[in-house]
């Protein structure tokens, strides 16, 4: 008889050749008789009872959501909040014909679902395979081989409803915020096991080497004796015990009861998040002959974890915090159906923000696990239950059928039973019965419960006694909802900091990972996240980078850089804190770059200087320490200085940069280094008592001599239409002509206007070259100058500066020095670094603009602009800024069409502003209720006080 480890082996070659599925554990014992994911997939027979194609036999594809394939109807799970709405409650018959696969005489015959949405009754040539399964997201088998046929097709049928018989199933899995869909959205395959068979088994690898196994046979196993053998994932190396043997063999129990065994490994390299070394645990059946009839091969990590109240977790003997998110399994094309190609590509993307952990609202994809597993975040394993619960008979059934699937990885930490209420308390034990092990925690999220603190949504101040201010391990597993723009890494560092104060901190969880937005097939195909329902992700539905992404990788950077001015005292010294759990900085890289950065009219190009290494400090996690690099000659000829770090594998951690001069510095040697025209030619400036006039022989600026604002710009015979401004913001000033005055000489026409309130003076120059100079003075009186009673500022500061009018339909992109390339809001600054950036407009609604969603979004709030060139087909123009920290406010960006209140906050009048403060952005909670970087600014104005300054240059010249 042919051995069952040769017959699937090439089974599972032919298919995993087939689907180059290296980002999911092997699994040569199966028969796939679907497809694996949306990028590998079977056609089966269906037929769909209401809704789209409904009420004919048709094809399908399996896995699959079937909404997706164009069946049914589409429904968002908070369905319940529109009056007289229901949820859809259609049913899908399946059909697949396959053969019999070889098998010896005592062979058993196994079928598999990894996951029906959501009751499915299962038959197999007209006969039940078993009782319906109810349950979406649980993996589940049936003994079929008294049903198979010994020649010819079997006609496998299994009926789908997606609205469960069981009410419990309904108010857990599908009364909740995200998409319900309906189908066989997970693989289905067979398995060929002997009589005598390993029917489940449970590997506990401790980072001291040791191995507790349980095995649970089917059959007679009397006289079977199990071998163990293990050898490393990367090498292959086969690893020895401690009395130098490389297999292990134990004699197993007789059917229905587990053997445990113990063992232990020497020289085994631990598995964490910083270095997720696994290995490869063969587990070998052999008869009483000695043959081996059946092998199973699992991946594990020797990792120990550990949860202490009134301590924190510990994994390996090390305090963890973990830098997480939450994740739904979700694409565009297949809704619940992803990939393993999916699952790696979002797991990196989470290791891309350095994240080191992340939680589902149900049990992910296996394939997920695997990454996570390979890749180093560890995971919360969560019993489905959004808001309602299962009742305890369902519940118990579905714990086990998922404790009996996850139990294996190491990346699994913790075990939740269900969401925000959705726990059944009753079945809380279940867990640690089939953990028996690890006996793993196990947290109900939003709850103060067992010692773990997980409250969703924390206030900056939260709370009384609990989280800073209390005494018990606590571990948001939601916060920063990144809703539209909102959220993600707004604010992220202040909460961060305020927590890492109590030693008790275990970290939190960023609420999401992706905008949930599936393609819609009874819509044309658009994508639709059901209003502001589902646009709560960091990245777009396609896996498309908001600015909250490169935010929270800033602020989660293992490496973190201490404040740097580089002046002329810098010697290529800074400091830097490693914030690694366990790895030594010594063992990370960082690199250096010296940019120049050419002003508009030296063409402004970017040119990398020179380049070297970073020597980083030996520092162990939590410690700070100054690293260096020798100055290179052309440091001084440089504009920026770029910094990247690299961890012990050479994957990219985080870039920086920072000015080498600043702004005023840098714009008076980069002009004295090109020709800004001919010297000499006439300049005037004239007051005919409306209108206030500068003119040089390119350019000239008329004012508005009533109000002191510009009226109109003219470059040559162009007008550049800049106009209406500058008008106050955050603030007021009354125009005083009567002690303003125009004034000329050779070099330059000038007009002083004069104001009270919040701004002293503005004073417009132009040069005979054509450039236009404006030095404002804002907030150096007390008193305003006077009438204003003192009020003439605003009492909570959200923007302040000037603000212009330019019409939006001419601008076709903007070009600019400055941090980029995505906007900033004043607690999301973080993540964008200087250079030259350039943009094509835009109008992307941040997690709305599906058909077109193009980041970064161009409109909006640009950070610490040196210069900004305006590209349009009849006015371009470019502003330098002269004052350091400007902000460049460039239009004002659509509010989302789906969210039923307002997702920003207010934007100033007109289109361009040059801003010296702007407003935060809410994240879920209110801004008084984020952290203090968060909050508007305020003003104090004493005596003696020189003020503020606002100077800026405009080159309105064709040839700019």
């Amino acid at each position: 008889m042919k051995t069952h480890i040769i017959r699937r082996a090439l089974l599972a070659l032919g298919i995993c050749s087939a689907l180059n599925m290296q980002a999911q554990a092997p699994h040569p014992e199966r028969i796939y008789l679907s497809g694996t994911g949306t990028d590998y997939t079977r056609t089966w027979e269906f037929y769909c009872s209401k809704g789209q194609n409904s009420g004919k036999w048709k094809s399908i594809e399996v896995p699959s959501c079937w909404e997706l394939q164009g069946f049914g109807e589409y429904t968002y799970g908070r369905y319940y909040t529109i009056k007289g709405a229901k949820p859809s409650d259609e049913t899908g018959i399946y059909r697949y014909r396959f053969l019999t696969p070889d098998c010896g005489k005592n062979d058993r015959i196994k079928l598999f679902f990894d996951g029906v949405m959501t009751d499915a009754e299962v038959r197999v040539n007209g006969n039940p395979a078993g009782q319906i399964h109810q349950g979406a997201f649980y993996r589940f088998s049936y003994d079929i081989t008294s049903l198979l046929k010994a020649e010819g097709e079997n006609l496998l049928e299994v009926k789908v409803a997606k609205q469960s018989a069981n009410k419990s199933v309904n108010a857990a899995e599908r009364r909740a915020d995200w998409w319900l869909y309906g189908g066989i959205y997970r693989p289905v395959w067979l398995e060929v096991v002997p009589d005598v068979s390993m029917e489940h088994f449970i590997l506990d690898a401790r980072a001291d080497g040791s191995l507790r196994a349980s095995v649970r046979m089917a059959g007679n196993a009397e006289g079977h004796v199990l071998a163990v053998s293990i050898r490393g994932l990367k090498d292959g190396k086969p690893l020895r015990t401690l009395q130098g043997k490389e297999q292990v063999s134990c004699p197993l129990a007789t059917s229905g009861r587990e053997t445990e065994f113990t063992c232990k490994w020497s020289d085994v390299k631990v598995w964490n998040i910083e270095a997720p070394e696994l290995y490869v645990a063969r587990l070998e059946l052999k008869d009483r002959s000695g043959n081996v009839i059946q092998v199973r091969e699992e991946r594990i990590g020797f990792r120990t974890i550990e949860f202490f109240p009134q301590d924190g977790i510990y994994l390996n003997g090390t305090r963890l915090i973990v830098k997480g998110i939450n994740r739904h399994s979700f694409s565009v094309d297949g809704g619940r159906t992803t990939s393993a190609a999916m699952s790696r590509q979002d797991a990196l993307l989470i290791k891309e923000m350095n994240m080191n952990a992340v939680r589902s609202h149900y049990p992910p994809d296996e394939h997920f696990l695997d990454m996570c597993d390979s890749l180093g975040l560890v995971y919360i394993d969560e019993l489905s239950g959004w808001h309602g619960r299962y009742d305890t008979e369902t519940g118990a059934r579905l714990i086990r059928e998922m404790v009996e699937r996850d139990v294996n990885h190491p990346s699994v930490i913790l075990w939740s039973n269900g969401n925000e209420g959705g726990w059944n308390t009753d079945n809380d034990s279940l867990f640690c019965k089939y953990d028996k092990f690890q006996r793993r925690h196990v947290i109900h999220p939003w709850a103060d419960f067992d010692g773990l603190d997980t409250h969703h949504y924390p206030a900056y101040l939260t709370g009384v006694a609990r989280f800073t201010n209390g005494y018990k391990v606590f571990m948001p597993t939601e916060f920063m909802h990144a809703m539209y723009d909102q959220g993600g890494g707004a604010g992220l560092r202040d909460f961060w900091d305020r927590w890492m104060t109590n030693p008790m901190f275990a970290g939190g969880f960023i609420w999401v990972f992706c905008d949930e937005a599936p393609k819609r097939s009874d819509r044309g195909g658009v994508l639709d996240s059901d209003g502001s329902n589902a646009p709560d992700g960091v990245v777009g539905p396609r896996r498309e980078k908001e600015g909250s992404f490169y935010a929270i990788r800033s602020q989660w950077s293992p490496v973190q850089i201490k404040p740097l001015l580089i002046t002329e005292h810098f010697d290529g010294s800074f400091f830097v804190s490693n914030e690694y759990i366990y790895t030594n900085l010594k063992d990370c890289r960082m690199t250096y770059e010296v940019l120049s950065c050419d002003i508009p009219m030296q063409g402004a190009v970017s040119r990398i200087l020179a380049r070297g290494e970073v020597t980083l400090p030996a520092l162990s996690p939590g410690e700070t320490g100054k690293a260096r690099f020798s100055l290179p000659a052309s440091f001084v000829e440089g504009d920026v200085l770029k910094l990247e770090a690299f961890d012990r594998d050479g994957h990219r951690i985080c870039d920086w940069s920072f000015p080498i001069r600043l702004a005023n510095p840098y714009f008076q040697r980069h002009l004295a280094q090109v020709s800004t025209g001919l010297s000499g030619n006439t300049v005037s400036a004239r007051n005919n008592g409306k209108e206030i006039v500068l003119k040089s022989e390119k350019v000239s600026v008329t004012f508005d001599a009533a109000t002191g604002m510009i009226l109109r710009v003219l470059s040559g015979n162009t007008e550049i239409p800049l106009t209406n401004g500058p008008v106050a913001v955050g603030m007021k000033m009354l125009y005083q002509p009567a002690s303003s005055y125009v004034r000329q000489d050779s070099e330059e026409a000038v007009f002083c206007a004069r104001y009270k309130g919040g701004a002293d003076s503005i004073v417009w120059r132009l040069t005979s070259q054509g450039l236009l100079y404006m030095d404002a003075v804002l907030l150096n009186r007390a008193s305003g100058g006077g009438g204003f009673d003192d009020a003439f500022m605003d009492t909570e500061v959200y923007n302040l500066g000037l603000t212009f009018s330019y019409p939006e339909r001419i601008c076709k992109g903007m070009k600019w020095l400055g941090r980029g390339p995505y906007r900033v809001w004043k607690n999301r600054i973080p993540g964008t670094n200087y250079g030259i950036w350039h943009k094509d407009y835009n109008n992307t609604v941040t997690g709305e603009s599906y058909d077109n969603l193009v980041y970064p979004e161009f409109k909006g709030y640009h950070a610490n602009m040196y210069w900004a060139t305006f590209e349009s087909d009849t006015a371009p123009f470019t502003v330098y800024s002269r004052t350091d920290g400007i902000f460049y406010r460039v239009f004002t960006p659509e509010e989302p069409k789906g969210s039923a209140k307002r997702t920003m906050p207010e934007f100033p009048e007109g289109d361009i502003s040059f801003l010296l403060d702007i407003p935060a952005i809410c994240s879920f909670k209110p801004i008084e209720q984020q952290g203090p970087n968060s909050q508007p600014g305020n003003i104090r104005i004493k005596k003696g006080d020189e003020g503020l300054r606002l100077n800026l240059m405009f080159d309105f010249r064709k040839e700019n």
